[in-house]
């Protein structure tokens, strides 16, 4: 009786190990969180310059130098006259981000020969004013909708370099920028007051699948399967062959033992 309460043990162990590998299989994989920190993604441009500069490239390049020139001063006002510790820190992310973005710019106007502004335009000198005038009781909606509204603008606009662009330098500095603004939405969003409601729409597509984003068959099939590096295989596939297989194998394993 008590051999054979030894010889379960092995079994017992291995299918409760089994068990908890399967879980961790089939378990979904969670969402990744934005970074705080300053985001430069690597890239393998080795960006010399190199390609055909367009107009829309060198007004991007253009827009890039004037977003931190507003949003550097708006995030150091918004560490000195908030008392929210949320607003504080997250102008002081984005004012420190912005710092990093502005030398990557500059550097790429410099090898591509862009003149770049040296003050904010009409309209983010305006918003600046608006800040500068607000009291603690205010000023935080004000800083977290007017940066909201500005990031939402730039970002289509930096897909669309990103996309389009014959210039490796471009082309470097609109993944950085994606970066930095992806993250500044993030930021500004976990304030828990942006005001949605007064953000613009985007204008409707005159027919269905007619937008700026083209949707075909294999797009539609690539958004319903995530690939396990095998073109083709869904990845849920692959997760139960492996379960099956180890199913089979902790099978196999109890008939050995029971054998002896």
């Amino acid at each position: 009786m008590v051999a054979a309460r030894f010889a379960r043990r092995p079994s017992r162990w291995l299918v409760g190990i089994s068990a908890m590998v399967m879980v961790a299989l089939l378990a979904p994989v969670s969402p990744a969180r934005a970074d705080t920190g300053i985001p430069v993604p690597a890239t393998s441009f080795n960006a010399k310059g190199a390609g055909s500069v367009s107009p829309a490239d060198r007004d991007f390049v253009i827009k890039v130098r004037l977003a931190g020139l507003w949003e550097i001063p708006a995030g150091n006002m918004a560490q000195e006259k908030s008392d929210d510790p949320r607003i504080v820190n997250i102008g002081k992310a984005i004012s420190a981000q912005h710092v990093l973005l502005d030398k990557l710019d500059r550097e790429v106007a410099k090898k591509l020969d862009i003149e770049l502004p040296n003050k904010p335009n009409s309209d983010q000198q305006g918003w600046l004013s608006e800040m500068r005038n607000a009291n603690s009781a205010t000023f935080d909606q004000i800083y977290v909708d007017r940066l909201r509204a500005a990031h939402g603008k730039i970002f289509p606009a930096i897909a669309t370099i990103r996309a389009s662009t014959r210039n490796d330098s471009v082309r470097q500095l609109a993944q950085q920028a994606n970066q930095f603004v992806m993250t500044h939405m993030t930021l500004l969003e976990s304030s828990g007051i942006v005001d949605y409601g007064a953000l613009p729409t985007a204008a409707a597509p005159t027919t269905p699948g007619s937008g700026p984003v083209p949707v075909d068959g294999q797009m539609v099939a690539a958004a319903h399967s995530s690939t396990s590096g095998i073109p083709g295989v869904n990845t849920t596939v692959v997760l139960l062959v492996l379960a099956v297989a180890l199913v089979a194998g902790v099978i196999t394993t109890m008939r050995i033992f029971r054998a002896r």
